[in-house]
């Protein structure tokens, strides 16, 4: 094993759970639940794969957290019931008989669902782009619905309750996706918030929403269950979009996660070009300034799979912890073959396209896969 690969097998601690190495599957939509949103047999195999193939932690799919407006695509999974707890349970027991730590991603889609014809924001502002083929969608996003304070205060306890629904499944803690032009990004995005109460206005109002989720999960978890958060900049309608004051919002945004206080923060590279979208003018990235800011360990994600970058990001202080998507979807064993010195099976995009679900891809990777 080289240096490079030293560095990402590197153990760590992450709120006194011990992480065998640096390395975390990224959440990634796969919409291959229950039309009533429960996990199947094809979603344990799926991440129990990860788990044997020797990642030190994974982060879940997005999974929707009630049943008014969360949910954002056909087939994805849901946390609001005894069912889905039930069948989480029977996942997460089977993929924790190896040495991963397990995190469920909630989150609610808002003015972005696919789902819904009849969707809620923090503003009525139609987003912009189009909906994902891959993921069951098609034209233009619907004109949302403002919502109001009883509107907020449901989603909020969607997203408390979900969280003790996550512990009760069996899950080790659970992380707020609040990037990716979702809900609770679209508070914190002032394009798509104009409101002109608490919920909106200054940087510490827009991000309120995300403080008193992260306070209310507190009050209801036990001491050690991981409450983590996902930020990031791009959307995943809107690739290119930046802050228009990006190293002075980078700073504004992290002063109100450090008062958070949240276990760890995941900073996405929406574009997966982490050395291309990261850094601002004076030479900080934002995984950076998020570690030094808040104190807190973070993940970095966006070609980490490069193991060159993969070093360089742990060695130089951006982050702790690298998120690896489409190439451990290719190569679920994609940590093993590093260590052993194998190539890993590479990612096609058509393991993700015209469709996202499990079996396409697995279908895709087989026929890829030499004789």
């Amino acid at each position: 094993m080289d240096t490079k690969q030293q560095t990402i097998f590197q153990p760590v601690t992450l709120k006194g759970h011990q992480l065998k190495n640096r390395l975390t599957v990224a959440p990634m939509s796969r919409v291959s639940a229950t039309a009533e949103g429960l996990p199947t047999a094809e979603m344990t195999d799926y991440y129990n794969a990860f788990a044997k193939g020797g990642f030190g932690m994974i982060i879940t799919e997005g999974i929707y957290t009630d049943n008014i407006a969360s949910k954002s695509y056909v087939n994805q999974p849901g946390i609001t019931s005894a069912a889905h707890i039930a069948a989480w349970q029977q996942l997460t027991a089977e993929v924790k008989n190896t040495d991963v730590l397990l995190i469920a991603q909630l989150m609610h889609g808002g003015a972005i669902s696919q789902y819904s014809a009849h969707t809620v924001a923090p503003s009525a502002i139609q987003p912009p782009g189009v909906k994902m083929v891959q993921y069951g969608g098609e034209g233009a996003f619907p004109m949302p619905r403002a919502m109001n304070t009883e509107d907020i205060q449901l989603a909020k306890q969607g997203f408390i309750d979900a969280a003790v629904a996550a512990m009760l499944a069996g899950f080790d803690g659970v992380e707020l996706h609040a990037a990716n032009g979702y809900l609770l990004d679209q508070f914190l995005t002032p394009e798509c918030n104009t409101r002109q109460d608490a919920y909106g206005g200054s940087v510490a109002n827009r991000f309120r929403l995300i403080a008193e989720i992260i306070d209310g999960i507190r009050t209801v978890v036990p001491a050690q269950f991981l409450v983590g958060i996902r930020l990031s900049e791009g959307k995943v309608n809107d690739m290119g979009y930046r802050w228009k004051n990006g190293l002075e919002t980078a700073h504004a945004v992290l002063q109100e996660v450090k008062k958070a206080s949240p276990d760890f923060i995941h900073i996405a590279v929406q574009s997966g070009e982490w050395e291309r979208d990261s850094f601002y003018e004076d030479g900080s990235s934002y995984a950076a300034l998020a570690r030094q800011i808040t104190g807190r360990q973070v993940i970095a994600n966006g070609g980490m799979h490069q193991l060159p970058l993969a070093a360089r990001v742990l060695e130089e202080g951006h982050a702790d912890l690298l998120a690896i998507g489409k190439a451990a979807l290719a190569d679920p064993y994609w940590p093993h073959h590093m260590q052993q010195g194998t190539a890993p099976q590479p990612f096609h995009r058509d393991m993700l396209w015209p469709q996202a679900t499990i079996s396409h891809s697995r279908k895709i990777i087989q026929t890829l896969q030499p004789n």
